[in-house]
């Protein structure tokens, strides 16, 4: 102390008012001597002999010791798992005091030693991580029991890796559960269900729809194979209509195959005579055969001979398999009976039918006889003159050189429905109309090509009305009479009667007589295009 203040003193005798700076040494100069001092103070441990003692530094405060990355996450893993913790502590704390006051409200203001103990306890616990303010202290420090917190920050608390899940989380793993149980027990039970519903489905023989009598009747149903057994008694009537006395013991053994032991074996002949079959028809009819059921039935065989007298066969036929049409027998002798008797038919209804005249007339001559010519020599791009683009395969075929020069006798357009007799019928854009014509081919038949041969065919024919005239969409063979009647009484009509109410058709051309076939005076000879509709 003497020392500092007669320094002092002599600074203010005459000593500069400032000493000079001392020398400025560098950073590794000033640790070389801060390193000397410390080891001159530094106890000194004792050094094996023959070794060198190594003073132990004193950390850089300047630069703080290399940490490596692993080292820094897992401290910072420590300081997060400390917050963490120091928060759970205080939310167990808090609850705790809640649950000391809800206790101390029930009980008139009374608090129990216990609960107030607890809730100091919970206290000290949330406050002491902050006192070791670094993260061996927060390592070290054992977590809190769990207790049954609810609230926001409740629903973030995860099990570790098979642990047990909170009350509140383990009711409702508890309850999945419960449900996936409930759902694949429900799932395997349906299962079973239905493959016994389809097993016993498919081992139950499902019989078809039974049918009565009366529909087996009116629908001419019936297990008896009556197709096979038509064809053997169609065999059996040729042989037994067929004798001639060179043939008959080759006729014996061939009918002797068909018939049962007590039928007749020359099936009813005396050995004389002559008679040949020319055909043998089943006519559809089938009557039961009582002796033997369902096995047995009566069936009409119409035989026609070579003379051309035809007549019916009765031949009882039975039959042993129903379902494989086997086992036939000729189990009787046969029968003659007359033919299906011929009935009258009706007249048909036709007075509502009004026939246009103009329009058959304009498509006997412009349409029609074109048509016909065209389609007899099926003469595919003089069709296209006269069909719709939408015409049938009837229409636009033809008859392939069948039939040559046509000659379209008569025309009858039906009007639309609702015209009335004597008033000009109007056509829309579009609008078919059916027409019945009758044609007469001439120029040579099948048989013999210079034959004069004229036949007349009736056809309805489909005209559609367009912009540019009459075309033909369809056409179909065949006409109904609408007389009816017989032909073979005495009070038969005239096969020319007039036509239906409405109808005048305008006379007819004589038929063709030359082999050439050539067209009737007045009609057109060649195919024309079709005219435009005339203006109703």
């Amino acid at each position: 102390m003497t020392d500092h203040s007669s320094s002092a003193d002599g600074a203010g005798e005459g000593w500069p008012s400032q000493q000079p700076a001392p020398p400025q040494l560098s950073a590794e100069a000033a640790r070389s001597q801060v390193a000397a001092a410390w080891v001159r103070v530094a106890p000194q441990s004792n050094v094996p002999p023959g070794q060198v003692a190594v003073p132990s530094l004193p950390p850089r405060a300047d630069r703080p010791a290399a940490e490596s990355k692993k080292d820094k996450r897992e401290q910072a893993k420590a300081e997060r798992k400390a917050e963490y913790e120091r928060k759970r502590a205080a939310r167990k704390a808090e609850y705790e005091s809640k649950q000391a006051a809800r206790a101390s409200r029930k009980g008139g203001g009374k608090v129990s030693a216990s609960t107030t103990s607890a809730a100091t306890t919970a206290s000290a616990e949330a406050t002491a991580p902050t006192a070791g303010a670094g993260p061996s202290a927060a390592e070290g420090a054992p977590a809190p029991a769990r207790s049954g917190v609810k609230g926001p920050d409740a629903r973030f608390d995860v099990p570790r890796p098979g642990g047990r899940l909170p009350s509140n989380g383990r009711s409702t793993h508890v309850a999945l559960r419960a449900t996936l149980l409930i759902t694949t027990c429900v799932f395997a039970l349906g299962s079973c269900g239905v493959t016994g519903l389809v097993i016993g489905r498919s081992s139950v023989s499902v019989k078809p729809a039974a049918l009565d009598g009366k529909d087996l009747d009116r629908y001419r149903l019936t297990d008896f194979p009556v197709q096979s057994a038509a064809v053997f008694a169609e065999e059996y009537a040729s042989l037994c209509m067929t004798y001639a006395p060179e043939n008959t013991d080759k006729r014996r053994e061939s009918l002797s195959r068909y018939i049962s032991a007590g039928v007749d074996r020359d099936c009813g002949w005396n050995g004389k005579g002559k008679q040949q079959v020319k055909q043998a028809n089943w006519d559809g009819t089938v009557e039961e055969l009582p002796e033997y059921g369902k096995n047995g039935r009566y069936l009409n065989i119409q035989v026609t001979y070579t003379g051309g007298r035809t007549t019916t066969l009765s031949v009882p036929v039975y039959v042993k398999d129903l379902a494989g049409a086997s086992g036939l027998r000729v189990v009787g002798n046969v029968g003659e009976m007359p033919l299906p008797i011929r009935d009258t038919a009706p007249a048909l209804e036709k007075s509502e039918e009004v026939v246009d005249q103009e329009l058959s007339a304009q498509l006997r001559e412009q349409v029609l006889a074109g048509y016909f010519k065209a389609w007899a020599a099926s003469d595919t791009t003089a069709l296209t003159r006269f069909t719709t683009p939408d015409a049938t395969p009837a229409a636009v075929s033809g008859l392939a050189g069948a039939l040559t020069a046509p000659v379209v006798q008569e025309v009858q357009a039906l009007a639309p429905e609702g015209t009335e007799v004597g008033k000009k019928p109007t056509y829309t854009q579009g609008q078919a109309v059916p027409a019945r014509v009758t044609v007469v081919w001439g120029g040579g038949g099948a048989d013999d090509a210079k034959a004069e041969v004229a036949l007349k065919r009736s056809y309805r024919v489909t005209v559609v009305n367009t912009a540019q005239g009459w075309f033909i969409k369809d056409i179909h063979g065949g006409v109904m009479d609408p007389t009816g009647g017989r032909a073979d009484t005495p009070s038969t009509a005239s096969p020319t009667a007039a036509p239906a109410s409405g109808a005048s058709a305008p006379p007819a051309p004589a038929a063709p007589s030359a082999p050439s076939g050539g067209a009737s005076p007045g009609l057109p000879t060649s195919p024309k295009p079709a005219a435009s509709a005339p203006a109703h």
